[in-house]
């Protein structure tokens, strides 16, 4: 039955305490896409998953080298099983290989009232077909009637709609062809349609446009992920366009901060969207406790006249929005120093300059910045104590002087080309107008601060 009722009731259990989905669907043996991908997507948001594996592959991020169907009567058993004792709040469908699983799946599903997201898994990334091609007519047929939404890339959409698709009026048009097939909602992806990334949801006769911007980054298992997101949020109780607008959210998390793993197409990381806000919050009260230490010691005279400044960037951290620092920064109060909160993008100036830095050095993640003095440079290359190097801001171009924010990357820059390799500090006298000053660069604040306690120690 095509299922129309409440997002996240379902009548086999009104008084459960976590939502539940159902994946029916392909094993990954690689743990990119298929099942695996699925099930680290609902736990991802809290959503308790479950499986009916319809076929079993060998492949990993280069290709797939061997696909096993299993019976279509253990696919349906698989599903009846979960439903008739745990209850399924919404299911989703992924690779469903051939026309006898195909008919069984949608025979077993019309029994049960609950959304189905449909991936139209077809073509893999290294190009393996995982829906036969004698498979896709009885795939039409059988199991859009049953989707309550169904999510094509542009490559699907064409496959589905008959239409070519070049741009967004293209891509409406397919949608609208797609509907006539029996889904009662279509999301086209937009990650293969011009140049942004723009999926496209039409739903009750109208197009709502989901922007994104084209991501670099691992895409292996993107399909999966995303169409996991959208059940899992169905299950959760989201209405649909909620449920693609996180779902949407999620996958460009997801992207950016993928896995990076083998030698092909590397698998997107459904697990960033805990990992995240966990890392944050590990990362304040790191930098915290290396604040207060920071704060308890003599450090007055080590604060330049713009104030000092303390910062930490997430793994990966690519924008000023990663990089946790000082609102306000470090500065003088009296004899004593005070600082302000901790936030993410509280500081420019040392979050472009960690950024740079971990252009060359990704684990290179946190950065402070002191008080120019020349006694300090001096003792530290006569004893040797730090790898050091240097820019002269008197060298910088002119086309970098009027680039806002351009100044410290390129000096960071050619600090490092200078020395080939990323040191532990790196100082430059300043020029008209602009302190001098020393950075300070470590693996994370613990590390920052043991080397400005040598330092203090040298003074």
């Amino acid at each position: 039955m095509l299922w129309s009722g409440e997002p996240g009731r379902n009548k086999c259990n009104k008084d459960k305490m976590i939502a539940r989905a159902l994946t029916i669907a392909g094993s990954d043996s690689g743990g990119g896409a298929g099942i695996e991908a699925d099930l680290k997507t609902f736990s991802a948001f809290d959503v308790y998953g479950m499986v009916a594996i319809t076929s079993i592959t060998a492949q990993n991020t280069v290709e797939v080298a061997e696909i096993f169907d299993l019976p279509p009567s253990m696919v349906r058993k698989q599903i009846e099983c979960v439903a008739d004792d745990i209850g399924v709040d919404s299911a989703k469908t992924g690779m469903l290989s051939n026309e006898k699983i195909i008919k069984e799946v949608a025979q077993t599903l019309k029994k049960y009232d609950f959304p189905v997201v449909v991936d139209p898994v077809m073509i893999s990334k290294s190009g393996a077909y995982l829906l036969r091609q004698d498979a896709i007519d009885s795939f039409i047929k059988y199991i859009l009637p049953i989707s309550y939404v169904i999510t094509p890339n542009k490559h699907e959409a064409e496959r589905l709609s008959n239409i070519k698709i070049r741009n967004k009026n293209d891509a409406k048009k397919a949608a609208k062809e797609i509907i006539k097939l029996g889904a009662n909602a279509v999301v086209i992806k937009g990650g293969h349609i011009g140049r942004g990334a723009t999926d496209l949801l039409y739903y009750e006769g109208k197009f709502i446009e989901y922007k994104g911007r084209r991501i670099k980054g691992c895409t292996h298992g993107t399909g999966c992920s995303f169409s996991a997101a959208i059940t899992a949020n169905l299950a959760k109780g989201h209405d649909l366009k909620e449920a693609v607008k996180i779902a949407k959210d999620f996958i460009s998390k997801a992207i950016e901060y993928g896995v990076k793993v083998g030698h092909g197409y590397c698998p997107v990381n459904p697990t960033i969207w805990v990992a995240m806000p966990a890392e944050k919050w590990r990362m304040y009260e790191e930098l915290k406790i290396a604040l207060e230490k920071l704060l308890k010691k003599e450090i007055v005279d080590f604060i330049p006249e713009v104030g000092m400044n303390f910062a930490y960037a997430l793994p990966n951290a690519k924008k000023i929005e990663d990089v946790l620092a000082i609102e306000g920064r470090i500065v003088k109060a009296g004899k004593k120093a005070r600082a302000g909160e901790i936030k993410f993008g509280a500081s420019s100036h040392l979050a472009r300059a960690i950024l740079k830095v971990m252009e060359y050095d990704e684990n290179v993640r946190a950065v402070m910045n002191i008080r120019y003095d020349e006694n300090i440079i001096n003792e530290i290359n006569k004893r040797k104590s730090f790898v050091v190097s240097y820019y002269n801001r008197m060298e910088e171009p002119e086309e970098i002087k009027k680039k806002e924010g351009g100044t410290v990357p390129w000096g960071i820059k050619r600090a490092i080309e200078r020395i080939k390799k990323v040191p532990d500090i790196i100082y430059h006298k300043g020029d008209i107008g602009k302190e001098p000053m020393i950075l300070i660069f470590g693996k994370n604040p613990t590390d920052v601060l043991k080397k400005f306690e040598v330092l203090a120690k040298i003074i």
